[in-house]
């Protein structure tokens, strides 16, 4: 299973960023308790959402400064 790519995650509008960004976080949450209990089956799924996690934020933070940018030049 490959990685994702981060231009899926560019192509996001903003509301649907968000909402991926805390589908993720409730997924690392939902992997963390398995590992806890033993249930964990496929222990290579915390690196990809941390990966994926890693990336919807790294755009985020590019949106907010391209933002913050574009303020400040007008």
């Amino acid at each position: 299973m490959p990685l994702p790519k981060i231009s899926e995650a560019r192509e996001l509008s903003d509301e649907q960023l968000t909402a991926e960004i805390t589908a993720v976080k409730k997924q690392l949450f939902q992997l963390r308790l398995q590992k806890a209990t033993r249930q964990l089956e496929k222990p290579h799924q915390f690196r990809h959402a941390r990966h994926r996690l890693a990336q919807l934020l790294t755009v985020e933070g590019e949106r907010k400064r391209a933002a913050a940018s574009q303020a400040t030049q007008e």
